[in-house]
């Protein structure tokens, strides 16, 4: 099962998503959240899987909790109605893992919980052209590391969330071998693990 949290201010919103979300086989709300807080202390407490997560709470906002869960395990998934492009890019900065509004379709926000627990990284279609455009709060982006076509290839399919043995089908090679190149892309790139190179990937536009 996948352990979902809900954190938003708004209770009908919550209830909504709960009880959506419990109508599916694979996924159980473990805990509600109505501010940033309180979401904070929930994921310590409840260990979900995966965090609902809307930016504007009370008492702590949506960044202000993705900061305070930095190295948690949980995956956050930002739920927002704010269509401020800025938005996106120290979103994805401080941890996030996904990026969605509130009127996405609720199939594909179950489609998202599944994928972003599976390891993957997404953004809805206006959220990925303000990371593309890098419109992620002013920051100017460095310059893609230089890897080897094989690297990027291997890169876009970690973005796309395939673990080492169907990268290694895909590609048709050893899975020894690309268990190297994952680990070359991790170092060039300076990044710890999959989670931050598909970041890279996404923020670059090679996924």
């Amino acid at each position: 099962m996948i352990r979902v949290l809900i954190a938003d201010d708004h209770p009908v919103v919550r209830q909504g998503l709960r009880t959506f979300l419990d109508l599916q086989d694979d996924i159980t709300v473990v805990g509600e959240a109505g501010d940033g807080a309180e979401a904070v202390e929930l994921v310590g407490e409840l260990a979900p899987d995966v965090l609902l997560l809307d930016l504007k709470m009370p008492v702590l906002d949506g960044r202000g909790a993705l900061e305070r869960l930095s190295g948690v395990s949980t995956r956050v998934v930002v739920l927002t109605s704010v269509s401020d492009r800025s938005d996106v890019g120290p979103a994805m900065r401080a941890g996030a893992s996904g990026f969605l509004y509130k009127d996405v379709d609720p199939t594909a926000l179950v489609q998202a919980v599944r994928a972003v627990h599976g390891g993957q990284v997404l953004l809805a279609p206006e959220a990925a052209e303000a990371m593309l455009a890098g419109e992620g709060g002013g920051a100017a982006r460095p310059a893609p590391v230089p890897l080897t076509e094989r690297e990027r290839e291997v890169l876009a399919l970690i973005a796309a969330g395939r673990s080492n043995r169907e990268i290694a089908r895909s590609l048709l090679v050893a899975e020894k071998t690309v268990k190297t190149h994952v680990s070359n892309v991790l170092m060039k790139l300076g990044v710890q693990d999959r989670t931050q190179a598909a970041l890279y990937a996404v923020r670059h536009g090679l996924a």
